[in-house]
Order: structure tokens, then sequence, then C-alpha cells
């Protein structure tokens, strides 16, 4: 357990997605956590799952991406594991030969989805929701995003949970 968090639930299972309403449009979702902030309630999350669309196989373009997060924060785009907000990130490229016109490759990459052995928590959020975020480039089709979050419920006394507010809300 955190020093200065005392849990409050057992596990919770929030799961989601996000769409976009128009091929290679930004889109966030906002997912309410609906924590009790009149006594520091916090979400300790400890596991992330997030499952991408694959792009399009488009040879004209040589190269086809769908991006998503998961973030602490609102954003303007897509984050990456570098942004201080972000607390799971994922990408799918599919890549092909214009010459050939011949899809050779997918790939994918993402945060971890589960913290290391030694780490305790993933994230803590201290407000009371989150954002998810995808993005599709070069597609002509409509790009998702599929999220599960594990956390628990927790009560932060006063000064960590002053300090919790605090740096959420600056790392935006």
């Amino acid at each position: 357990m955190p020093k200065g968090l005392k849990e409050t639930s057992g596990v919770i299972v929030i799961s989601g997605s996000v769409a976009e309403p128009a091929a290679n449009s930004f889109t966030e979702a906002e997912v309410d956590l609906q924590l009790d902030v009149l006594n520091n309630e916090v979400f300790v999350v400890t596991a992330v799952d997030i499952n991408m669309s694959l792009p399009d196989a488009d040879v004209s373009n040589n190269e086809t991406i769908v991006r998503g997060s998961l973030s602490t924060t609102s954003r303007t785009s897509v984050g990456t594991i570098a942004d201080s907000n972000v607390f799971a990130a994922g990408r799918n490229v599919c890549l092909a030969d214009p010459v050939n016109g011949i899809p050779f490759g997918n790939y994918s990459d993402a945060s971890t989805e589960s913290p290391h052995a030694q780490l305790e928590y993933i994230a803590i959020i201290a407000t009371n929701s989150f954002q998810a975020q995808v993005l599709g480039t070069d597609n002509t089709r409509l790009k998702a995003m599929d999220f599960r979050v594990w956390g628990y419920r927790a009560r932060a006394d006063s000064s960590t949970y002053a300090a919790l507010v605090q740096s959420e809300l600056l790392s935006a």
C-alpha cells in the first residue's frame, strides 16, 4: 500500500471503449470514477489492458497507424508514456510496399499492461475521472480502442491528497 493511503475497496474493474466518429479524427472520452472527493478518495490503478483496432492496409501511403492512450487529465492529442499524465499507451502500425502493392507487416507496441513485480501500482488518480484517447492516421475506416483498468479505491490523508491533486492537474 502506498504511504499516506488507506484502501477502502476491493479490486474494481472498469471497462470501456472510445471510437472515432470519422476516420482519422482525434477522439477523447471521459471515464467517471465517482470518487468521494470530500473524503479525499483516490483510485489506485494496478493494471491496464488496451486493445486498438488494426490499421488499414493502404499501399498508396505506405504506413497507416492507430494510436491510443489513457491519461489522468484531458489531452488535445494521443499521448505516449513520455507524457507525465499518461498511464497507458499503445500503437498499431501497418507498413505496405507501394511498389508491389503488398502490405508486409503489422507492428504493435504498448506500455506494460501490468506493473513490474516491484511496483505496487501504475498510477494514482486523484481527480474524479480519467480520459481515453484514440486517433487513426491515414486510414479509410473508423478506428477504436477498448480498455480495461483494474484498481481500488483508497482514502488519502489531507497532505497526500493535496499533493496528488496538484501533481495531477499540473501534469496536464
